[in-house]
């Protein structure tokens, strides 16, 4: 089959999904991701077809627009900015989207790109089928992970997510309008027929490229809806660590991983400064990541230290002590996968949800939001996260548990009966 893979978003929106292409591939297919193009390499890596879509996700959130983020203190308020950024953007998006779908037998769309990606399959006639990195679907077990998966009780972790959910439709509303009547000949009605309610109704199915290990299924979703493991990102079978990060790793006991991913934050220097400062305090080696945040250790600051760019997590992970990170799905996922502890430092978005995740499954200590990030609280969770045997020997065990899985295969049997 020709299968179109479309995603939109961060480098961990992008990531798992080439995973997932390269092993559908590998199954006989033939396989295109379409999403920004900046990360056409990314993509190429995993010897599959790229079709690029316009804008740049890292430039976004170092406008102004995007810096304005971190001023909602709020799940609520930063959800209502990035509905207002993403509107703006997604027009664009639409016609490369729809030349994809034209050369495809089915459409594998991640909760990004849901509710655009669907109406373009309806108005073509070609099957299409959700890929989602995190729970998006309304439950009352959890709140909406983008709202950071707090609890609002059971009957407000339902209303909440419907809320998000029609927030999101609102994103692609005039879109999906716009491109029925001039990309797809499509009547107005497309919006409706093909809005979230009506995919609901439809029992449109739904894979989630995560563990039933790190969060099982809800008892009260639909059928449709299957967690059915990780997509791992793709290294290829030849890569390695460069000579320097070898050299330093050999130089003395494991270090620990700071690194922030995609996000940004307000000060880089002064996040920096306490993230270093917390690691000797902690009494740790480290390796640090730029990122998207910019951060890095002093080079004059001692030989304890070392500032990367962009390394495979699968490579680099499971030779640390413990991971400070984010909590984006695909660095949390690459974490439990590297059996190593972990002190979730979430910036925002579903980054609550994922520390939660961590916490409660005994792989790490606490969170230390990015929001209350101080030497002595970061400090006090890595001596724990290090010290403390009880969290790498649970990590180990989430590890042995994830390695059982095979989300590809999952979402590759999907396929055979969608066709």
């Amino acid at each position: 089959m020709r299968v179109a893979v479309m995603t939109a978003g961060s480098r961990g929106d992008v990531a798992p999904y080439t995973g997932l292409a390269h092993g559908l591939a590998e199954a006989g297919h033939q396989v295109t991701v379409a999403t920004h193009g900046v990360f056409g390499p990314l993509v190429r890596a995993a010897g599959v077809g790229f079709r690029p879509l316009p804008v740049d996700p890292r430039a976004e959130l170092e406008s102004d627009k995007g810096r304005a983020l971190h001023d909602s203190a709020t799940g609520a308020g930063k959800m209502l900015r990035l509905t207002r950024m993403a509107r703006a953007l997604v027009g664009d998006m639409a016609p490369p989207l729809v030349d994809v779908a034209r050369q495809s037998d089915v459409l594998l769309l991640s909760g990004s790109l849901a509710a655009l990606g669907h109406a373009v399959g309806e108005g073509l006639g070609v099957p299409s089928m959700g890929a989602y990195l995190q729970p998006l679907h309304p439950t009352a077990s959890f709140g909406p992970p983008v709202l950071g998966g707090r609890s609002f009780g059971p009957v407000g972790n339902r209303m909440a997510a419907g809320v998000v959910n029609a927030a999101v439709e609102r994103i692609f509303a005039d879109t999906v309008r716009a491109t029925a009547r001039d990309l797809l000949a499509a009547p107005p009605s497309t919006v409706r027929r093909t809005g979230h309610r009506a995919r609901e109704r439809r029992l449109w199915p739904v894979h989630y490229g995560y563990s039933p290990v790190v969060v099982p299924r809800p008892r009260d979703w639909r059928p449709g809806l299957d967690v059915c493991g990780y997509w791992w990102s793709y290294v290829p079978p030849d890569a390695e660590l460069p000579p320097y990060v070898e050299e330093f790793l050999a130089a003395g006991p494991p270090p620990v991983f700071v690194g922030l991913g995609s996000a940004t934050v307000r000060d880089p220097e002064a996040t920096s400064a306490v993230l270093v400062r917390a690691l000797r305090a902690a009494g740790v080696r480290g390796v640090v990541q730029r990122g998207w945040a910019g951060l890095h250790a002093d080079p004059g600051a001692g030989d304890d230290l070392l500032t990367v760019d962009e390394l495979p997590h699968a490579l680099l992970f499971p030779r640390m002590a413990a991971v400070v990170h984010h909590c984006g799905a695909g660095t949390t996922a690459a974490g439990l996968r590297a059996g190593v502890p972990a002190v979730p430092v979430p910036v925002q978005f579903d980054g609550g949800f994922w520390a939660r995740r961590l916490v409660a499954l005994g792989v790490a200590p606490r969170a230390v939001p990015l929001r209350e990030l101080t030497v002595d609280r970061l400090a006090t969770a890595l001596a724990a996260a290090t010290r403390s045997p009880s969290y790498g020997h649970r990590a180990r065990q989430v590890a042995r548990l994830l390695g059982a899985e095979n989300g590809t295969a999952a979402v590759a049997a999907a396929l055979g009966r969608l066709g």
